[in-house]
């Protein structure tokens, strides 16, 4: 029984790549065999079995695969016996790092770690799992994916805690940037992440534009709240500053400030100024992007700051930044860091709270009061466009200057997603059209591709332009330009053919969000989803129709062939309208596509002929 036992722990040791004694694997493997039966005559031609040996290599998985699990200990929790945010950052960032490394070879360092929201708390004597792998390697940078959760001991439970993405920088000798391999996605769950990280990375590079364009466009939603300020709390009762000495211990092997460790000591300033406010215990809910602008090394004085910047009725948002300075307090000091966090307090019943206002001070104060409004409303439409699933989404979403850019993202997203599934089957195919289906949860999928000669960036050009798709495809009527939110998004009025068994024509107000590829081997994309307009609400004369995703992929085959593929999702309540919906299928498949192939062709030709002339 006893080696029964040591043999099960030994053989889980090594599926867990734990190095194990090959003379003890082998004596308890042949133990374990001599317990159970006796030695199996071979057949002609078996290969004779070394002992000790695994009957099968364990499954492939990412390379850059990190699993961290902790035990919540008394020493890592809070006065509730609740794991303290600022130690579950630390592990966090420890795990993300580990897997940056694995993928660049060479040292890594945090750059910025996206919005995290948490679901849960966790108690002393849980077990928080970590994993966190890389999805994306761009040229010196690279995006890692977290999951965190939380493991019940006693009762077996588990239970997710946030979903969360780090992008790293590899650093070589002097700190200078090191080039990345890309990595080469093998599941359809990599392909996924793979895909979307690029439109992740767009996202992060357009936020602080989104805030300026709320606030100088709306300035009407960013005014002072007009609840009744007669027990307002003056913000300056909020502030706090506090210092940290950096110590060898909260470094990193390079021998700068490791990253989790300011985050953990930024969120325990942030909790004493949200204190100050409500006279309680609060809650983290979320913390916004963090953006690190420099290091910070062993020495460095780092001065923490933090302040509520404004309260809502039951959450509040507090500001914080931290800045480093050396020995020599001549030297200015460095802005390190600056984040966002959003504070809740808990009721009996795990309820928030109703929290006192309050009352910003002149000048700057009421600046961060009104951003701290911007960034609340852009906060809830991010979370709800980004972070839910795509089934969660409605068809048709209200556009506005707080949500363009997520709506954005989650347009051309969608359609990454549909593209990388895995489960498509050929339907039909009918010269070089090919038709593809794919029958997912509520949805039904098309997919009809064919190779053409032409560029790829010139089909992209083309198909982009929905006020041309009347040319090739006989259900639209008119498209017109609504508004040009950008060089990359714009919003159509579309006019289609008339739904049968209905006495009017349907329109659309359609989003097209077009993206050139990211780097070598990604698609031209065009992405297609209904949004609300204040200025085009549905009129009597038509039926309002709406689609969930659609669009193009263009991937050049060479530099004069190109293959075009179109995708489309339905939902069941609309497959009787396939035919004549406009954001979908014609009502012949092939011929509609080889249609599109001769415009394609023909406007290619059109441009060779103007160029020639020229």
């Amino acid at each position: 029984r006893a080696t029964l036992l040591l043999s099960r722990c030994l053989l889980k040791m090594v599926k867990g790549n734990i190095i194990v004694p090959e003379d003890i694997l082998s004596f308890c493997c042949n133990g374990l065999q001599g317990s159970t039966s006796p030695p199996r005559a071979r057949e002609p031609g078996e290969r004779e079995e070394v002992p000790g040996a695994m009957a099968s290599p364990p499954a492939a998985h990412n390379p850059t695969e990190v699993q961290m699990s902790q035990l919540v200990l008394p020493c890592h929790t809070n006065h509730r016996g609740e794991l303290s945010t600022g130690q579950l950052l630390k592990w966090i960032d420890t795990a993300a790092c580990l897997s940056a490394e694995r993928h660049a070879g060479c040292p890594c360092v945090t750059a910025s770690m996206d919005d995290i929201y948490f679901e849960h708390t966790i108690s002393v004597g849980q077990v928080v799992n970590i994993k966190a792998k890389v999805n994306r390697a761009f040229n010196s940078s690279m995006e890692v994916g977290i999951q965190v959760s939380y493991e019940d001991l006693c009762s077996g439970k588990h239970c997710s805690i946030c979903r969360a993405y780090a992008t790293f920088v590899a650093q070589g000798p002097l700190g200078s940037k090191v080039r990345l391999e890309p990595l080469i996605p093998q599941t359809e769950e990599e392909k996924i992440e793979y895909s979307i990280a690029a439109e992740r990375r767009r996202m992060r590079l357009v936020h602080k534009d989104t805030l300026k364009d709320l606030l100088t466009s709306s300035p009407q939603e960013t005014e002072l709240e007009t609840r009744d300020g007669s027990g307002a709390v003056p913000a300056e009762r909020t502030r706090v500053e506090s210092v940290e000495l950096v110590l060898p211990p909260h470094a990193n092997h390079q021998g700068n400030t490791f990253g989790g460790q300011i985050m953990a000591w930024m969120e325990n300033v942030a909790t004493i100024a949200a204190s100050r406010l409500c006279h309680a215990h609060p809650t983290l809910r979320a913390i916004e992007m963090f953006h690190f602008r420099g290091p910070s090394q062993v020495g460095d004085r780092l001065v923490l700051k933090a302040i509520v910047n404004n309260a809502f009725k039951n959450s509040m948002e507090v500001g914080v930044s931290a800045e480093a300075y050396g020995q020599e307090m001549s030297v200015s000091r460095r802005h390190i860091n600056s984040a966002f966090m959003t504070f809740v307090v808990l009721d009996q019943q795990g309820q928030p709270r109703t929290l006192p206002m309050v009352a910003p001070e002149p000048g700057d104060g009421e600046r961060r009061y009104r951003e701290a409004s911007a960034r609340k409303k852009i906060r809830l439409d991010r979370k709800y466009l980004v972070s839910c699933k795509q089934t969660e989404v409605p068809l048709s979403v209200p556009w506005d200057q707080s949500n363009k850019v997520y709506l954005s993202y989650n347009n051309v997203s969608a359609l990454k997603v549909l593209v990388a599934k895995a489960n498509w089957a050929l339907a039909r195919e009918k010269e070089k059209v090919r038709m593809y289906t794919l029958e997912e949860d509520r949805f039904l999928s098309f997919r009809i591709e064919m190779s053409v000669c032409i560029p790829a960036s010139r089909a992209f050009s083309l198909l982009s332009n929905l006020r041309r798709r009347h040319e090739w495809d006989s259900h639209y009527v008119s498209a017109e330009l609504v508004q040009k939110v950008d060089d990359d998004d714009m919003i159509y009025h579309v006019v289609s053919q008339k739904l049968r068994d209905e006495n009017k024509p349907q329109d659309f107000v359609i989003l097209a969000s077009r993206r050139k590829p990211c780097s070598k081997g990604d698609p031209y994309v065009v992405a297609f989803r209904s949004v609300t307009l204040p200025t085009h609400p549905a009129r009597a004369e038509f039926t309002r129709g709406e689609t969930l995703c659609s669009g193009f992929c263009i991937w050049p085959e060479s530099q004069e062939m190109s293959k075009v593929a179109y995708y489309n999702q339905a939902m069941p309540g609309y497959l009787t309208y396939v035919t004549t919906n406009v954001a979908g299928l014609s009502s012949d498949i092939c011929s509609t596509f080889e249609a599109c192939e001769k415009f394609l062709l023909k406007n290619k030709e059109d441009l060779i002929s103007r160029l020639q002339d020229f």
